[in-house]
């Protein structure tokens, strides 16, 4: 068993990358990704750490990227830290990132929530902060009930205090992704928003472009949802991945391993992704 998709406090998680990596262990993964959104930094920590437990990491990151009317994530797999064309776009989203984490908190602020940057960058602590970090302070302070609420009310797309961050163009980010010798995987692909056809058409482009595999094995996805994207990977000629898209606390019911309690991504999948990179 693997899980190739988990985020730790250095982007949107409540548990350290070492944490990660023991969740996984304890799970009984052989191996574990993981992909924090738009870095890296956290790969050095877990990669000791997955020493330890003898569970291989799969070194990797999550890029959104421009889509509509759902959203377009990919999953980059074997990308290392250091110098190379995605490195670089990397610092330049993580600097976007922090230009709209102010003005989000601005917003909020212009609608009356009584909320500082200092107390989100503290509910991150040493990680980049995120908007599940905002959703954790509006909770902390009584304005919403849970974080999926403050998502609803106040964070999500379309709501009063959604400020879009900067995004990629899916066939940039592919490029960057190849050029940087990373394998790019389209995440959780059922939020692209698509019905079936469309959604194979717009897979088939991806796969033009470079893409590698498709999320097929996703955490909250129901047997036959997850039947019908192994087929369609099978029939474009990509991997079905598969992870638990872990976060934590931030998003509860998704565990390391196991998702949201039925899910095993086989090991083959890791075979194939690294026959892929040969």
């Amino acid at each position: 068993m693997i899980d190739l998709h988990t985020h730790s406090t250095v982007s949107d998680g409540s548990d350290p990358p070492a944490g990660v990596v023991r969740l996984a262990a304890a799970a009984g993964c052989r191996a574990v990704a993981l992909t924090d959104h738009d870095r890296l930094d956290g790969l050095a920590e877990a990669r000791a750490e997955a020493a330890h437990h003898g569970v291989e990491l799969v070194p990797g990151c999550e890029l959104s990227c421009a889509w509509s009317p759902g959203t377009l994530h990919l999953l980059v797999y074997f990308v290392e830290t250091g110098e190379g064309p995605l490195q670089e776009e990397l610092v330049r989203l993580q600097v976007d990132r922090h230009e709209r984490n102010l003005a989000l908190v601005r917003r909020l602020r212009e609608l009356g929530v009584p909320i500082t940057a200092e107390e989100v960058e503290a509910e991150a602590g040493n990680g980049g902060v995120g908007r599940p970090h905002v959703a954790a302070v509006l909770v902390a302070k009584g304005v919403t009930n849970s974080i999926q609420e403050a998502f609803d009310g106040w964070l999500g797309k379309g709501a009063p205090a959604y400020i879009p961050k900067g995004r990629l163009e899916p066939s940039r980010a592919i490029h960057l992704a190849r050029r940087s010798g990373g394998l790019p995987t389209l995440a959780h692909p059922l939020s692209l928003g698509l019905p079936p056809e469309q959604l194979r058409e717009a897979v088939a482009e991806l796969a033009d472009a470079g893409l590698v595999g498709l999320e097929a094995y996703y955490g909250r996805y129901e047997p036959d949802e997850r039947a019908a994207l192994i087929a369609m990977a099978e029939d474009l000629g990509l991997v079905a991945t598969g992870g638990s898209d872990h976060h934590g606390r931030y998003k509860p019911g998704l565990t390391v391993g196991s998702g949201a309690g039925d899910l095993e991504v086989p090991d083959s999948v890791l075979e194939a992704l690294a026959a892929r990179r040969a």
